[in-house]
């Protein structure tokens, strides 16, 4: 047990394809199956890692394949060809109305969806709208015809920053919208390409406290009576304190959104598997709270936030022995 708290404080910098097996157990693994993640360093990577050596303890080794692109990720679960992934719950939306990024195959795509089934919430990374302090921005409306990035091109992330914008009082329209891939966007805010970045970050993330360091950073945040966001967004109220960075100038806490995912599987993964793996995540995550203040939303966070498919029966089997009430919308058909 000591090897894998080792690991979970230590964290895991994971890039490319990951195998991760058991520390612990000598018995044979029973099952092998595919998973997809987004970076390694965000916490929809991080997560999966350090849930993987519980997983491989319990009979489930997981062959973790990071830096994917989450919508891509969906679509081979709808097909059959990945046994599970993070998933955007958004895109999920997208994916049975034939919309989106599936737009070129909306019938078939419809169609895919019933192939999806939904395990559990995973909370994702903290919004950060940032601005340089001496921009002369201080609030969403003061961004009024600058230029603001929204994500990368057909990500999920559009709508959800678009919304976080137009709840500060900036609406669609009355901004320049910046695309551009998550891996350059740092990059490009310090080049001056925009002038309010708004990317996804863990809270306390190192890669702010370095750009709050390179020029102080004013992060924009949202009015208390728009604080909760849209239903179906995949985004729960957030709050990142004052004090979070070295050179945050805000004086006050920052009300932002956080997004939530879905852990989602293929529907015909055998019903053991979705169990094992909704049992030890649950189980576990005030273990990995513990050894990572990074995770310190997982046992706090409710099992069907990010939740939007029908949930898997072998799901179902775990929450129904701990007594979780289930919505009914999302009880498999």
């Amino acid at each position: 047990m000591q090897n894998v708290k080792k690991l979970l404080r230590q964290g895991i910098s994971t890039f490319g394809v990951v195998c991760v097996t058991s520390l612990l157990t000598s018995h044979a693994l029973a099952a092998k199956i595919g998973m997809e993640s987004s970076s390694p360093n965000s916490l929809l990577g991080m997560i999966p890692q350090a849930m993987a050596p519980f997983w491989a303890e319990s009979g489930v080794d997981i062959q973790l394949s990071l830096n994917q692109t989450l919508t891509k990720s969906l679509l081979k679960v709808a097909k059959g060809s990945l046994d599970s992934a993070v998933v955007p719950p958004p895109a999920f939306s997208a994916l049975q109305k034939g919309v989106g990024p599936y737009a070129k195959m909306s019938d078939k795509a419809k169609d895919l969806s019933h192939n999806v089934r939904g395990l559990f919430t995973i909370p994702g990374s903290y919004y950060h709208a940032i601005t340089r302090a001496d921009s002369g921005i201080t609030s969403w409306p003061e961004a009024k015809g600058k230029r603001v990035f929204i994500g990368p091109p057909a990500g999920a992330a559009n709508q959800q920053i678009i919304a976080l914008a137009n709840a500060g009082g900036l609406p669609e329209g009355e901004y320049d919208p910046i695309k551009a891939p998550w891996g350059a966007a740092t990059q490009s805010y310090q080049d001056g390409q925009f002038d309010v970045y708004v990317g996804t970050f863990g809270l306390g993330s190192q890669a702010v406290a370095e750009l709050s360091l390179s020029n102080d950073i004013r992060i924009l945040g949202i009015p208390g009576e728009k604080m909760v966001p849209p239903k179906g967004t995949g985004m729960q109220t957030a709050v990142i304190p004052p004090k979070s960075y070295p050179g945050l100038v805000n004086e006050n806490p920052v009300i932002t959104w956080q997004t939530v995912m879905m852990m989602a599987v293929k529907k015909d993964i055998s019903d053991d598997i979705a169990y094992t793996l909704t049992k030890d995540y649950i189980e576990n995550r005030l273990a990995l709270a513990e050894s990572n203040s990074s995770f310190r939303d997982l046992p706090v966070t409710d099992y069907f936030a990010g939740v939007n498919a029908p949930l898997h029966p072998g799901a179902v089997r775990y929450y129904q022995e701990i007594g979780v009430d289930i919505p009914a919308e999302l009880m498999p058909k």
